[in-house]
């Protein structure tokens, strides 16, 4: 009877194509969130909490890691951007976490189209 936790050496580091697909997938909802109002990176979000386990010890892992950081840092700006906006801080925050939201899309982008990890 074969072990039921036995994964072969060459298998425990590859990541399924699905992940990676995955991955851009949710860098496009995260994108498209500016247009829609933020839902789509929610979907992105539970996207990533879904599949974790799938990519854990790949080098996707960081590329879920980014985009889960990504979305609740981005969350947690805007919140205190909207709240804040009767002050003119408030709209100064929205327009800091909106550019750094797009960085860190395409910056995540970018580095899994060219196979490393974001930076």
């Amino acid at each position: 009877m074969p072990d039921p936790e036995y994964i072969p050496a060459g298998d425990r580091n590859q990541e399924p194509r699905s992940a990676r697909n995955l991955a851009t997938v949710v860098y496009i909802l995260q994108a498209l969130s500016f247009f829609v109002g933020g839902i789509t990176a929610l979907a992105g979000v539970v996207i990533n909490y879904i599949k974790m386990d799938d990519v854990r010890g790949t080098w996707l892992e960081p590329h879920f890691r980014w985009q889960i950081r990504t979305f609740w840092i981005g969350l947690l700006w805007t919140v205190i951007g909207i709240m804040t906006t009767m002050l003119i801080i408030g709209w100064l925050i929205l327009l800091a976490i909106a550019i750094w939201v797009i960085y860190r899309v395409v910056m995540g982008a970018l580095a899994l189209n060219e196979g490393r990890t974001p930076s």
